[in-house]
């Protein structure tokens, strides 16, 4: 560990001492920093969204203190016929050289948005501050008064949009008295007005059309508006009125050349169309009729043409559809490693993308895995089987009744069916589960909305064999009786139903889904009598059903501090109660805490429930669950140079029980206490992001341990010890 140190404080040293301007030429500049400034402050000025128009930025700097792979860079030779010079050159970054022609156009370029923001009279001045061979270019932002609208006229040329109420109606027109005359506000009328009309038949009208006329008020801030609509023009034609058009015959097409054949139903291909002949031409339709057909995993792509026929305003339309290739086979072996226990993993997958030539999807994966089992005493096998066979069937639109059309249409929704058997032979017991479920999924295409509905879920688990050896040492002796274990190696029947909902815009995401268990056989026990097992449970099929209801929201919010780094907030809360027929949840529905995805500084189903402290490590997995989760964190992304990114962060949170069991001290959660058993950590992480998948490494140190027995434990953030509060997690994606 001493060698690691020293080997990492010389590294960073020699780097520290490396010049940045070793490839900077006598004539030239090494651009240092590029700051905006404003002598105004103004609501309507936001200077970190003006960076982005600057042309020419400073080499990237770690957390935006240390430009490391500038001093990678400088740290190579000039002999490239070197692999280890060629290497430092490819990892590091060159020295960003200031360029005059750049920052003058930066400055137009700062000048020219300012304008459009509203700042009519707005100037730029650049003043570049030289020290030695390096250059800081300072952009100072004069905006002056920005101006904003007083009056809005139409003046529309052509005679029959002129009729067109939904111009002139208030409720939709976008531009308001007061409003900023800025680009962005003018341009959404037009866009407004273009949608209205290539919506209602004016097939070739575009934005180009809608001009203004501005007029400034004498002495104020204001503007009076003119909104131009003008005739339709082209090359061949000028000054006539703008034509509406009407859907022709609509023909399919098979787009692979090898078929002539579409290989989906009529019908499939009538739904996913929102054109209709005889009706006026739709820009929308045509961008849902894209939509739809590119939803569907049957097709590789689109084609819609129009063809307008002579000397009438009617256009007949060409859809070529391009299939793909129904059937797939996939193999996946991989590596197994679970507590030092290696073993082998393989899947072998079948999917049918349009197996009824609706593009419906079928699925189906046979696994099998094996793992050698060391170190068990008392067991006479010592090896881990497993095989599972997984099948789901996925619909491209909703299969349920009393829907109506226009909602069926207007949204993009899946209906999936799904089977699934999973044995596993461990030395200690034999598992069983057999799985059903039917749920749908769908999103309004106009909105940043998911939903999901689990209609029916079964879940059956079976334990045919437990040793004996297990069973005395864990289920059975009543010196170390626990309920929870105990109750997780039954035969369990589960029936659920459950909802979810998810909002994503890029800045804010919310994640909420609420399920519930049992009450729909608990009622059926109540009418029919269902037999009652020796635990006073009702049982379905002799078989005891769970019951309980559970909770999960999480809202992760994204602030951009600059063109390369971010801050992000993330806050988790989920509770479950079981109750009626269950006095413990199963152990899928229980929550932990720790690990990638969660407070780092533990790894994962180490911390909690409360303040309790494990006392077996061969169960502790089992008793570190609870019924109730809050996890709190604060992460700071920054990307370093190529693929690489970096974060620092600082996680709080815990789990605890809702009912207080005795085979879990001190981990019921109290209203009073539950903030005095938060726990903190805090750490670095390293990214690798290839665009499709991210592949992250995040070190965590304990700051602050609710599950302690001296004051040092408490606290490692004042008493840190690397053995004890380390954690490492290596996983694929964002943590939230």
């Amino acid at each position: 560990m001493r060698k690691a140190v020293v080997i990492a404080v010389l590294g960073m040293l020699l780097l520290a001492s490396c010049s940045e301007t070793k490839y900077v030429a006598e004539d030239e500049y090494l651009l240092d920093r590029v700051k905006v400034k404003s002598d105004r402050k103004s609501r309507h000025l936001n200077i970190s969204e003006l960076k982005s128009y600057i042309r020419q930025r400073g080499n990237s700097r770690w957390f935006s203190a240390v430009k490391l792979p500038l001093r990678t860079y400088s740290l190579s030779g000039r002999d490239t016929s070197k692999w280890i010079n060629r290497a430092l050159r490819s990892i590091g970054e060159p020295p960003q050289l200031y360029d005059s022609a750049q920052t003058l156009q930066s400055q137009m370029n700062l000048q020219m948005q300012l304008q459009n923001m509203g700042f009519l009279r707005a100037t730029v001045d650049v003043r570049n501050d030289i020290k030695g061979r390096k250059l800081i270019t300072n952009y100072l932002l004069h905006p002056g008064q920005p101006y904003f609208i007083r009056h809005l006229r139409f003046d529309i040329q052509d005679s029959l949009i002129a009729r067109i109420p939904d111009i002139y109606d208030p409720s939709y027109v976008t531009l308001r008295r007061g409003m900023l005359f800025n680009a962005a506000n003018l341009d959404n009328e037009r866009v407004r007005i273009t949608k209205m009309l290539t919506n209602h038949g004016y097939y070739r009208f575009n934005k180009d059309f809608i001009t203004y006329r501005a007029d400034s008020i004498e002495n104020t801030p204001y503007v009076d508006l003119t909104l131009v609509l003008h005739r339709f023009r082209n090359n061949e034609v000028t000054d006539t009125l703008h034509q509406q058009y009407t859907i022709g015959k609509i023909q399919y097409r098979n787009g692979n050349a090898e078929d002539s054949v579409i290989r989906l139903r009529p019908s499939v291909l009538r739904a996913n169309t929102f054109l209709e002949e005889d009706a006026l031409y739709s820009a929308e339709g045509l961008q849902s009729t894209y939509n739809h057909f590119g939803r569907l995993g049957a097709v590789r792509y689109t084609n819609i043409a129009f063809r307008e026929r002579p000397q009438q305003p009617v256009l007949d339309c060409d859809i070529s559809v391009s299939t793909n290739k129904p059937s797939t086979i996939s193999f996946q072996p991989e590596g197994t490693n679970t507590a030092g226990d290696l073993g082998a993993a393989a899947t072998l997958t079948y999917q049918n993308r349009n197996i009824f030539h609706g593009s419906e999807n079928l699925t189906i994966e046979l696994r099998g895995a094996y793992e050698a089992i060391k170190g068990l005493e008392g067991y006479s096998n010592h090896d881990f089987l497993e095989y599972s066979v997984e099948s789901r069937l996925t619909f491209p639109r909703f299969i349920a009744p009393f829907l109506a059309r226009s909602f069926r249409r207007r949204i993009n929704a899946t209906s999936e069916v799904s089977l699934l058997y999973d044995l596993q032979n461990r030395p200690e017991f034999h598992r069983r589960v057999f799985s059903v479920a039917w749920r749908y999924k769908w999103n309004d295409q106009r909105h940043h909305d998911r939903y999901q509905i689990d209609l029916l879920d079964l879940n059956y688990i079976s334990m045919p064999w437990i040793s004996e050896t297990f069973r005395e040492q864990y289920l059975d002796d009543t010196s170390s009786r626990n309920a929870i274990l105990r109750y997780n190696y039954e035969n369990l029947f589960i029936m659920k139903f459950g909802v979810g909902y998810t909002y994503n815009n890029g800045r804010i995401a919310i994640k909420a889904k609420a399920e519930s268990a049992g009450n729909l056989l608990n009622l059926a026990s109540n009418v029919f009598g269902f037999h009652r097992n020796e635990e006073g449970q009702n049982t379905f099929l002799d078989i005891a059903y769970a019951q309980y209801v559970k909770g999960d929201i999480d809202f992760t919010r994204n602030v951009q501090l600059a063109y390369n780094s971010q801050l992000v907030f993330h806050v988790g809360l989920g509770i479950a109660y079981p109750y009626g027929n269950s006095t413990i949840l199963p152990f899928e529905k229980r929550y932990f805490s720790g690990g990638a995805n969660s407070v780092r500084g533990w790894s994962v189903r180490s911390l909690g429930p409360g303040k309790f402290v494990g006392t077996d490590g061969r169960i502790d997995f089992i008793n570190q669950t609870g019924d109730m989760k809050l996890d709190l964190n604060l992460e700071y992304r920054a990307h370093l140079f190529w693929k690489f990114g970096a974060a620092l962060f600082v996680d709080a949170g815990n789990i605890w029980t809702l009912r207080n069991y005795p085979e879990q001290p001190g981990g019921q959660f109290r209203f009073t206490e539950f903030w005095r058993q938060l726990a903190a950590s805090y750490g670095l992480g390293l990214r690798l992001n290839f665009d499709y998948f991210i592949v992250r490494f995040d070190m965590g140190m304990k700051a602050v341990n609710p599950a302690y027995e001296t004051h040092r434990e408490h606290f490692p953030l004042l008493y840190p010890k690397l053995s004890r509060d380390f954690a490492f997690h290596f996983a694929v994606g964002l943590p939230f």
